[in-house]
């Protein structure tokens, strides 16, 4: 194989718009408000020899702008590199930032041109990126999250669950946080009474509960036999959610609001839960996930990638203990393609890659784009 390198970097920054305003408990408890639109960071990769890989990040609410602006200063120093020298680009690039750290922004940022890379290199081996990395299935649970916010009532969240699993999603996770916990078990109580006993549920508090508060509420939830419990606590709580991790029957998942391995491994030696949650774009990219998955997995610990399942389907497929991922149909618009879901699991697509391409409507949403040659 002769010499490849890394021609062009286009960068682009789009905003995509909710169809409604979305709440979860930050929102009740006065921390946020309604989120209303997801900005993300586009990046497109084009080597001398004519191969392309396409990434994203996102941020919500606030960051993506920064995002972008962090990308446009450092991407530069990719131009010219072997495209498959990815750990080594990445650190390059980290490197070329290093004053504003390793964490939040500064990992978002690269992280759209690190899975772009990825993208790149499984397409030129016309591989699906689950197989490039080494898939132990071909299809991933996965559960619905996008019907189950706080904003929508009862009647609605249940009709949603219906039509979700009537599409081949296999659980269902609902928001909880409420200022009034009772208001939180009526409704807790309502959707397992819907969905019945066999299909796996999960309730999510959004960091919403101080210590008492998800100790008291994670053992008034035992009786509803939940797959998990996410982010009882601030996100950073590391030891409260082992505290909580051992005293609850319920198992306790977390992580997604964490932006670095380092932060993650806090989680792993501490035990502070039993199924993590990473983010590849939050991390840095796939190659920063697959390093934590390493340490996770050592660990013992379930895996359930939060959002982007464009990304995470072809992650946690890569995972050696049965994951699951989260299905979340906001960010249809951006791409030509669908995946496919069926019996309650995620397929992977036959495409290689990640086995997507940007829309014309993606391409409509951008605010701002830059190439670098």
């Amino acid at each position: 194989m002769t010499h490849d390198s890394i021609r062009s970097i286009s960068l682009s920054t789009l905003t995509l718009p909710l169809e409604a305003p979305i709440s979860d408990a930050k929102v009740f408890t006065g921390r946020q408000k309604p989120m209303t639109e997801v900005v993300f960071l586009i990046a497109e990769i084009t080597t001398e020899q004519g191969h392309e890989g396409l990434g994203f990040s996102y941020s919500k609410r606030a960051g993506g702008p920064a995002q972008y602006a962090h990308a446009r200063e450092v991407a530069q120093e990719a131009i010219g590199e072997d495209p498959n020298d990815i750990a080594k680009l990445y650190t390059k690039l980290l490197w070329a930032g290093a004053s504003v750290g390793r964490s939040g922004v500064a990992t978002q940022a690269l992280a759209a041109i690190d899975i772009a890379l990825w993208d790149l290199k499984a397409k030129r081996a016309n591989l699906p990126l689950a197989k490039l990395l080494g898939a132990h299935r071909d299809s991933v649970r996965t559960y619905n999250t996008s019907g189950g916010f706080l904003h929508a009532s009862i009647e609605e969240i249940q009709e949603r669950a219906t039509r979700s699993l009537a599409e081949g999603i296999g659980g269902i996770k609902i928001k909880v946080g409420l200022p009034d916990s009772r208001e939180d078990l009526r409704r807790v109580a309502a959707v397992r009474e819907h969905l019945g006993a066999d299909v796996p549920f999960m309730v999510d508090a959004n960091q919403q509960w101080d210590r008492a508060t998800a100790l008291r509420m994670g053992r008034a939830l035992g009786e509803f036999d939940l797959v998990w419990i996410e982010e009882p606590l601030d996100a950073y709580d590391a030891a409260g959610h082992a505290d909580l991790t051992r005293r609850l029957d319920t198992p306790i998942a977390t992580g997604e609001m964490l932006a670095s391995v380092n932060e993650h491994v806090q989680l792993i030696e501490q035990r502070a839960c039993d199924i993590i949650q990473p983010d590849a774009p939050r991390v840095g990219g796939i190659t920063n996930f697959l390093r934590l998955a390493t340490l996770a997995d050592h660990a013992g610990l379930d895996l359930a990638p939060h959002f982007a399942m464009e990304i995470h389907l072809h992650l946690a497929a890569a995972y050696s203990r049965e994951p699951w991922v989260e299905h979340f149909d906001w960010l249809n618009p951006l791409f030509n393609e669908r995946l496919e879901t069926r019996d309650g699991r995620m397929l992977i697509p036959n495409r290689p890659g990640l086995g997507v391409t940007l829309s014309d409507q993606a391409r409509a949403w951008t605010t701002d784009s830059v190439t670098l040659q």
